[in-house]
């Protein structure tokens, strides 16, 4: 004879410990954002000093971030034509691109675009901090150029950063490319479609799913990344404000080390609304057409 279950036997035993342990961790986490408010509280004279400071170099770093992925991306998409191209040269060229600035260090990279290359070209009459001031002559802006030093770096420095992201962003485009079905293409050039427009309508909208998660992890990267052009001199971005705050506080450790956390939030306050971007670009992305 079949038995029959009663209520009581179908739920789900207590278990208290659970409880005890949610309600511990809330109260951790209250505890522990107490703390943070009062830590910070207690340096609140640094704060109300040191903030606007580094607030205008966060704005620089957010411009330097910008313009480096922008041009990393034009890069990064050459290269990974280049890397599927039907011609041997462009393959060839494209895989040296690649494997060279991926095996080398970026810091070298840096110092040959700011010093070496940028030597180079001025010595055969390209100055770019001239052009962009002839180019505001004209517009009767000439008044808005910065510093000839912090052109030059700023200038050459994106070049260098985009340079090198753009090798990594090859990959990252040649392989969500090499993903989608050739068959899918073969179908485009059938129904009458050009290559150029089964790249454009078939290709890259799917490819472009597929390479959100990666493009949005060397963004956030590269935030951090631009620390490195205070290396070539006159850029004051967010790392480097931090730096020039902190150093005069040697003789007060502790002051020095909450002006560095104070920098690494707002690290952390750019680079987290990225973050959130990329799981919500991954995830409608992910819904299929």
């Amino acid at each position: 004879m079949q038995q029959t279950l009663t209520i009581t036997e179908l739920k789900p035993k207590a278990r208290p410990w659970l409880v005890i342990f949610d309600i511990l961790f809330y109260v951790l986490l209250a505890a522990f954002l107490l703390a943070v408010i009062y830590y910070f509280y207690s340096y609140r004279s640094i704060v109300i000093l040191d903030v606007p400071v580094m607030l205008q170099g966060a704005a620089l770093t957010i411009f330097l971030t910008v313009m480096s992925m922008i041009l990393a991306t034009i890069f990064g998409f050459i290269g990974a034509l280049g890397r599927i191209s039907r011609f041997f040269l462009f393959r060839w060229i494209a895989l040296i691109y690649v494997e060279v600035i991926r095996g080398t260090p970026i810091l070298v990279q840096l110092f040959l675009w700011g010093y070496a290359i940028s030597g180079a070209l001025t010595q055969v009459g390209f100055n770019p901090y001239n052009i962009a001031y002839q180019f505001l002559t004209l517009l009767q802006n000439n008044s808005l150029m910065p510093d000839q030093v912090f052109f030059n770096a700023v200038f050459w420095g994106i070049i260098g950063l985009s340079f090198n992201y753009g090798a990594y962003l090859t990959e990252v485009f040649r392989t969500g490319i090499q993903t989608i079905d050739r068959g899918q293409t073969e179908a485009g050039l059938s129904l009458g479609l050009t290559s150029p427009q089964v790249m454009r309508h078939i290709v890259l909208p799917q490819a472009i799913r597929i390479t959100v998660p990666p493009f949005a992890n060397y963004f956030i990267t590269l935030v951090q990344d631009t620390a490195l052009l205070s290396t070539l001199g006159g850029v004051i971005e967010l790392q480097e404000v931090t730096t020039s705050l902190a150093s005069p506080l040697s003789s007060a450790p502790f002051t020095e080390l909450f002006v560095y956390i104070l920098g690494a939030v707002i690290f952390l306050a750019i680079c987290y609304p990225l973050a959130l971007l990329a799981r919500y670009l991954e995830g409608r992305f992910a819904v299929a057409y």
